[in-house]
């Protein structure tokens, strides 16, 4: 009854900005992203990928409320890279990765259809 559409969790609205960033002001090399239209698939990834680069201390993620289709990633780097550079290096691998998988998938589907 008070659950909204489907569709309003995937579909970006007019006007609105897919992610904003916010600097935390307690914590030295440490920010806040908002992701809109993102679910628990995307933050786990985010998470992984950023434990793997060295210059990060913290990454975790949480959906605020179920209802709303927001995903907060916050972030902590040791100074060597900005938060903000960590997440761009973080997305950019994901996409190669996929990318990558994407590849292999059609190469091994066209190899079985002959």
């Amino acid at each position: 009854m008070n659950q909204p559409d489907r569709y309003v969790q995937f579909l970006l609205p007019e006007g609105e900005r897919k992610v904003t960033y916010k600097a935390d002001t307690k914590l030295k090399d440490a920010g806040t992203f908002s992701f809109r239209s993102e679910d628990h698939t995307m933050g786990n990834l985010l998470r992984m990928q950023l434990h793997s680069d060295k210059a990060t201390v913290f990454a975790g993620y949480r959906i605020p409320h179920p209802l709303e289709p927001v995903m907060v990633v916050k972030v902590q780097t040791n100074g060597t890279k900005a938060p903000e550079d960590a997440m761009s290096h973080a997305l950019q691998d994901l996409a190669s990765e996929f990318d990558h998988m994407r590849s292999e998938f059609e190469r091994a589907t066209s190899d079985v259809q002959r």
